[in-house]
């Protein structure tokens, strides 16, 4: 078949591509409006300048940022109507409902109490602009919680029954709280939070290598790396659940994530396996470097517990599995390593490396902390690819196959389609990279006074430019 005259892969991968582009912005602003709701916080509690100066700084890069996320994420819910209507028409009303609910509640309430965040340091009272800057930062979470809600109600649906076409929501609270929800958000929402410390504590490390504002970046670096390590460690226990609950409502996902073909018998541990090359006309792996006992005891805490292989599966039923497997192995080793960095930072801080003086010298941990922003974000897409590609072929998990939610399109058009997002996104994410850049290259304000709390905050702790 000729690759460019598939409308549904070219759809598939046009709506992937958006969807790939468009992830990295809310990230971003989730994380990054909670680290400045804690700076305002922390500001007027200890009346300290370098906080107003912490919120003030990153304030520009997340507006920045926001704008990213809405300039690419209109797009994307209008794919539903253009590429998916098969699927927007038949199948698609609930999650038409979650995404409208997310529109009108959480991007609403972002969108409105921005302005106040950005413009009303002078005009309002200081508790009243900690307030607006709290109803950004809860806006950014309540939009994850029903996109996520959304998404992994297509992952297990729930609390709806679907009769000639038609669908029936018979309980909202199942359909919102469905079984992969809870541990999917979780999961997710700790990738942000995790995602934007490593990010300020990569810039705070490029600043400190280059020495300069050190012993304001120091603070934020430092601060970073205390959360970084309480976050890295929790994304671990909490991947670990989420695997489990893969198993145990999408085995054929999970058996694609671990090239697992043959549950393993009665006494017997299913290995898990480091690398492999797959062969689903086979249904087994051509060959593979594997460990046994240990997918058992990961997934059941028993070196012979039962996990479910794919040939228990019709083959039509069979997610994708190479691409599923190593995105996933991706994901896995920048998790650790980040846990890894984590146990060196701990480890210069105990030994007084974290100092100014001795931390400027250690050019290769700063290179590391520089290099940890960029990995939490590729491990955070190929989480991605894995839950999205390991769902197919269906669109809603044993309701809905992607092949028949695909609009009835010309391949060419589609093509066309595709091509013009590739060039409007790699633009936009140019004008991204050039205004961040001379955000950061021009770097903090470190003089001018704190803008609302007048003299008791400017009498104080200021942080001097050096």
């Amino acid at each position: 078949m000729d690759f460019f005259s598939d409308a549904l892969i070219l759809s598939r991968l046009q709506f992937a591509f958006k969807a790939l582009f468009h992830i990295v912005w809310p990230i971003m602003g989730i994380g990054l409006s909670i680290w400045i709701f804690l700076m305002e916080w922390l500001w007027l509690k200890r009346q300290d300048l370098f906080y107003y100066r912490q919120a003030r700084f990153w304030t520009k890069l997340f507006i920045l940022n926001f704008a990213m996320g809405v300039v690419t994420g209109i797009p994307l819910s209008f794919e539903f109507g253009t590429n998916w209507a098969r699927f927007a028409a038949e199948r698609g009303g609930f999650i038409g409902e979650l995404i409208g609910i997310e529109a009108t509640t959480a991007f609403m309430l972002e969108s409105a109490f921005l302005g106040i965040m950005v413009w009303g340091w002078k005009r309002l009272p200081p508790g009243l602009h900690l307030f607006s800057t709290g109803m950004v930062a809860l806006g950014s979470t309540i939009s994850a919680f029903w996109i996520m809600s959304a998404n992994s109600w297509m992952q297990t649906p729930a609390g709806v029954v679907f009769n000639d076409g038609h669908y029936v929501v018979t309980d909202y609270f199942q359909a919102i709280f469905n079984p992969d929800f809870l541990t999917a958000f979780l999961h997710m929402y700790l990738a942000c939070l995790e995602t934007t410390v490593f990010v300020v504590g990569g810039i705070s490390a490029w600043y400190l290598l280059r020495q300069q504002h050190t012993d304001f970046f120091l603070r934020s670096f430092k601060m970073a790396v205390i959360a970084a390590f309480a976050l890295a460690f929790l994304q671990v226990v909490q991947g670990d659940f989420s695997g489990k609950a893969v198993a145990k409502h999408q085995p054929a996902k999970l058996g694609a994530i671990e090239a697992h073909w043959d549950t393993n018998p009665p006494g017997e541990g299913a290995s898990w396996i480091l690398a492999a090359w797959p062969n689903p006309e086979q249904g087994r792996n051509d060959w593979a470097i594997e460990i046994p006992h240990v997918l058992s005891l990961i997934l059941t805490y028993n070196p012979t517990g039962t996990v479910i292989g794919l040939n228990e599966f019709a083959k039509e039923d069979i997610p994708p599995i190479v691409v599923p497997f190593y995105a996933f192995r991706v994901m896995f080793s920048i998790g650790f390593a980040l846990m890894f960095l984590m146990l060196w930072s701990a480890w210069l801080w105990y030994k007084g490396g974290l100092d100014k003086d001795a931390l400027v010298k250690n050019r290769w941990f700063l290179y590391a902390w520089m290099l940890a922003g960029p990995a939490a974000y590729l491990a955070v897409e190929a989480g991605w690819i894995v839950r999205e590609m390991g769902r197919q072929p269906w669109i809603i998990q044993g309701i809905m196959r992607t092949r028949d939610a695909v609009s009835q399109l010309p391949a060419e058009h589609v093509a066309l389609t595709f091509s013009a997002y590739v060039i409007g996104y790699s633009v936009l994410f140019m004008i991204f990279i050039y205004v961040a850049a001379r955000i950061i290259a021009r770097g903090p304000d470190l003089e001018s006074p704190a803008a609302t709390v007048g003299h008791a905050a400017s009498s104080r702790r200021g942080v001097k430019n050096d």
